[in-house]
């Protein structure tokens, strides 16, 4: 599903209750995250609308490897031939999307977290656990990237070890992968919060990673998971903070 200016030319995009987004400078985008492999489909969908094409598409950037945000990164390299960046810490996660470090076993919340269910099978149903592999990466560590929107990187490591956010300071506008979200996909509880610990490497880091996201001092934030949130960012990592581990 399409949602245009979830903050000035920042576009979500989203399916199987994950979000992805254009970020959009003089006609130029910037794709952030890529959703599910099935996401390719929505992608041609929100160019349409916005009377953009293909060839406007200058550059992927990962949040992070997980292989709910690599969906068509591949697709897009290969065919588009656009760069797809990544922290440096989650390039061997590019390679082995599912071979990613979590804390708890994911069959306990499968077995135990039944409201979560649709999830799953929307996971499966849009064969978001086999995202293709990224042949060749552009590695990125802190400072603005050179692509359309010149986003700064926020290092936010936690959920992985190389997690990052994206502020754009001149849209007052935080784009937060999974280092916070609204929407657990693990437990289905919404409201602020890190992501459980099924999919995530080192709870207690992500916890101290929200610090850097409240200093962005973003009004609008924009997640992975769940709906945007636009109470500000100080206020999403205290209730974050409140709703502790899962």
């Amino acid at each position: 599903m399409f949602h245009p200016n979830a903050a000035e030319g920042v576009h979500r995009i989203e399916g199987s209750f994950t979000n992805w987004y254009l970020l959009e400078e003089d006609g130029r985008l910037t794709v952030v995250d890529t959703g599910v492999p099935t996401s390719w489909s929505s992608l041609i969908e929100a160019l349409e609308n916005l009377e953009r094409t293909l060839s406007d598409i200058e550059a992927v950037v990962l949040t992070h490897a997980h292989f709910d945000h690599l969906g068509f990164a591949e697709r897009a390299r290969a065919e588009l031939g656009v760069p797809v960046w990544v922290h440096e810490n989650d390039v061997p996660l590019t390679k082995q999307p599912r071979q990613y470090a979590h804390e708890r076993a994911r069959t306990y919340y499968f077995a135990t977290q039944l409201r979560a269910a649709p999830m799953v099978a929307a996971f499966v149903r849009n064969r978001a656990w086999w995202p293709r592999p990224i042949k060749e990466v552009r590695r990125y560590g802190g400072g603005n990237l050179p692509v359309p929107g010149s986003p700064r990187v926020v290092f936010t490591p936690g959920h992985t070890l190389g997690h990052c956010s994206l502020y754009l300071p001149d849209r007052d506008c935080l784009i937060a992968g999974d280092a916070i979200v609204t929407l657990d996909p693990y437990t289905a509880r919404t409201g602020p919060r890190i992501v459980a610990r099924a999919a995530t490497a080192d709870s207690e880091r992500a916890l101290a990673s929200l610090e850097a996201l409240a200093e962005t001092g973003a009004g609008t934030v924009l997640v992975g998971h769940g709906e945007p949130w636009t109470a500000g960012i100080e206020q999403a990592v205290e209730e974050a903070r409140r709703a502790g581990v899962s």
